[in-house]
């Protein structure tokens, strides 16, 4: 009988056995096996991947090829056998393993005991980043469960000729009217923007008011910011591969911030400027002509008129809605980079 291995989210492993067994009602399903999450071990008379694939409940599955013995030798002879009717001389290959139980090798051992076996019974070459095929080892406890999949099943965050936005969002400077207004509010304002600051890790990011500022309440909205930046960084800094860097936080008067930076190119928006579609060429040629790219953005209040004369682009990210100015940030960041992509893209076409 056919067995399919089947990953799910922590907790749905039931969830997902009942879905199956509501589809392929012969189906014997054994979730948790041995007790570990997000597995369901899956018994038909039939093939049936092309089923299984379809519920919304399975995250990942594939067809069970072999089943060995949990030992280093009897798992890479397996998955020689099973490779060499299904990877080509001229195919690129990878080994990935996951391990369940106490085992007196690692996860990284099998890889490379596996991958000798497949490559010397193949011919085929390796490939850990972009495989044509790849070889798929779970093991629980003293059973390991062998498969190959096509490569493209694999999701990857990263693939051949993706674009990287990183470069483009380090040219961006942010200069934002802070929010001001009671105490909790406003800390909570500077909060989230904080987050969304750090998030697209921006060149800087300019606290930049056009008149005078209640002081305790001007604290709130730094106080918050600095918290925002500081809890994404900490979230970062755990979960990228590379290094990350904290955005630069400044405080500037934005009049004096407009002197400042004369000569440089000005992106202001506001609901009285023109659709960003509509000026998607002057935009590419400012993002990927510039060093530094400055953007004011408003609050509660717009973007003065005298300001807005001084501005290289005057643009405006969502015709008829007036952004809130916690979502402000994003929005707008995102459509910019969007816009570009989109340039950059078609350009390559």
């Amino acid at each position: 009988m056919p067995i399919f291995f089947v990953k799910t989210l922590k907790e749905l492993e039931r969830v997902a056995a009942s879905a199956i067994r509501e589809i392929i009602p012969s189906a014997k399903c054994i979730p948790r096996p041995h007790g570990y999450k997000g597995i369901v071990l899956v018994e038909t008379e039939e093939d049936v991947l092309s089923e299984l694939k379809e519920i919304p409940e399975i995250e990942k599955v594939f067809k069970v090829l072999a089943v060995s013995p949990a030992d280093l030798k009897d798992i890479a002879e397996s998955a020689a056998e099973i490779a060499k009717e299904r990877i080509a001389r001229d195919e690129s290959f990878a080994v990935r393993t996951t391990r369940r139980g106490r085992h007196s090798y690692t996860s990284l051992d099998v890889n490379v005991a596996a991958g000798a076996a497949v490559q010397k019974a193949t011919g085929a070459p390796v490939n850990l980043t972009y495989p044509d095929k790849i070889v798929l080892i779970e093991i629980i406890d003293e059973k390991a469960y062998i498969g190959v999949i096509d490569g493209k099943e694999e999701l990857k965050k990263k693939y051949p000729g993706k674009p990287e936005v990183l470069s483009l969002l380090r040219k961006i400077s942010i200069a934002q009217i802070p929010y001001t207004g009671p105490l909790s509010a406003t800390k909570n304002l500077g909060l989230r923007i904080g987050r969304a600051v750090q998030t697209f890790e921006l060149r800087e990011y300019v606290v930049a008011p056009i008149k005078p500022v209640e002081v305790e309440e001007l604290n709130a909205f730094l106080s918050g910011l600095l918290e925002g930046v500081n809890s994404r960084l900490e979230i970062q800094r755990k979960s990228y591969a590379r290094e990350v860097r904290a955005v630069p936080l400044k405080l500037q008067d934005m009049y004096q911030f407009i002197r400042d930076r004369r000569g440089e190119p000005i992106i202001a928006t506001s609901t009285r400027g023109k659709v960003i579609t509509e000026v998607e060429d002057s935009l590419y040629e400012i993002v990927a002509k510039s060093k530094r790219v400055n953007v004011l953005v408003g609050a509660r209040e717009g973007i003065p008129t005298g300001i807005l004369r001084q501005a290289s682009l005057i643009i405006d990210v969502a015709p008829g809605i007036t952004l809130s100015t916690d979502t402000a940030l994003p929005a707008i960041v995102s459509a910019i980079i969007l816009t570009v992509l989109r340039k950059i893209t078609s350009s390559k076409e």
